[in-house]
């Protein structure tokens, strides 16, 4: 009984001097690396999840210590997450804006002496922001598509593309209605000195709210993937 003799791979000839060459050995240490997206860089979800610990700290000390004992308890809070990030060697990015977050609006509060002050750059942020979404659609550059094909390294192309561009519109107008809402309830619980209520309507409507308005997000950009793929690459010269 005879085993059947499987042929083994040569290395390749060099036709003119008929020598074998062998294939080049890559150094490891010098091999490219895969290039991380922005997303990946900030820390993904976590590192989005680590910018709202601190607020979360302040409302809970604010509710049993005070003013003053809060905005030192949320200062200390992003300043040990940071630390934390540095010792799990993980991007620090997330934590640092975090605490710079949470230092400018701990001095406004310091500044108005009301607890409610720690909210208001938020506040006033969602306007902004709410605006300039929506100044984005009006120029035929919703920022929907653009932010979302920086965080994910993918081109630009959908700006050709009348129907995807049309996607991104929806998106970027359901993350200005996000931002819309934000600022109407938020200004309407400061103006009412609501300030307990204010910091729950800013947990609930943050991260959650967003959450609603990034699946209308994925859905367009899976609707405009689509239809780049499907549509050709070279369309057909029409004849003379």
């Amino acid at each position: 009984m005879t085993e059947s003799v499987r042929p083994t791979r040569r290395p390749a000839a060099d036709s003119a001097t008929h020598q074998v060459v062998e294939p080049p050995e890559q150094d490891p240490a010098t091999a490219p690396k895969a290039v991380q997206t922005p997303l990946q860089q900030m820390g993904g979800a976590s590192g989005l999840v680590y910018t709202m610990l601190p607020i979360v700290a302040f409302v809970l000390a604010n509710a049993s210590l005070g003013l003053m004992p809060a905005i030192g308890t949320a200062i200390a809070f992003a300043l040990g997450l940071s630390a934390l990030r540095l010792v799990r060697k993980e991007p620090v990015q997330p934590a640092l804006s975090g605490l710079f977050g949470v230092a400018v609006a701990s001095f406004v509060a310091w500044k108005t002496g009301s607890a409610k002050g720690f909210f208001l750059l938020g506040i006033w942020s969602n306007l902004l922001l709410g605006g300039i979404f929506l100044l984005s659609v009006l120029v035929r550059r919703p920022l929907a598509g653009i932010i979302w094909g920086a965080l994910n390294g993918t081109a630009s192309t959908w700006l050709k593309d009348k129907p995807s561009r049309r996607y991104y519109d929806i998106a970027t107008l359901a993350l200005t209605g996000v931002f819309a809402a934000r600022f109407v309830v938020q200004q309407w619980l400061y103006e009412e000195n609501a300030t307990g209520w204010l910091a729950f309507a800013k947990i609930a409507m943050g991260y959650p709210l967003l959450a609603l308005a990034l699946l209308v997000v994925v859905w367009a950009a899976r609707s405009s993937g689509r239809r780049l793929k499907a549509r050709p690459a070279h369309p057909p010269v029409a004849d003379a």
